[in-house]
């Protein structure tokens, strides 16, 4: 969890700052805010994927906090157990706020590639 916490880390800096007015919040106080933010966030899983001279992100997965476990505890292994090797991205999200993103590289066969697409989420 605490490769989450650092990801989140300057979304809750600024919360503090521009919502409570405390530009030097403690790291007790970004980890209290910590726990109550995770549980009504989600995160999307996309993927690098090469399109002629350029790159797309193909969404893969689409989690809610409570299904995410696997994934936060050894998030290479899952990736890689699941999606196989490439490069990937987690957005993260409370609501529709954007909160962070993290790469990840995992090694392998690309698995993914036979995956179907996600359907695209939020607003059209």
């Amino acid at each position: 969890m605490d490769w989450v916490f650092n990801t989140f880390s300057e979304y809750l800096e600024n919360d503090f700052k521009k919502r409570i007015g405390n530009p030097n919040p403690s790291v007790a106080d970004l980890w209290d805010a910590f726990q109550v933010l995770f549980p009504a966030t989600s995160a999307q899983l996309l993927v690098q994927e090469p399109v002629g001279n350029t790159v797309r992100f193909k969404p893969l997965a689409f989690y809610y906090a409570d299904e995410m476990g696997p994934l936060i505890d050894a998030p290479l292994d899952y990736l890689k157990q699941n999606f196989g090797g490439g490069k990937f991205k987690i957005n993260f999200y409370h609501g529709m706020q954007f909160i962070a993103t993290i790469n990840f590289k995992p090694e392998g066969p690309e698995i993914w590639r036979d995956l179907p697409e996600m359907e695209a989420i939020g607003p059209s």
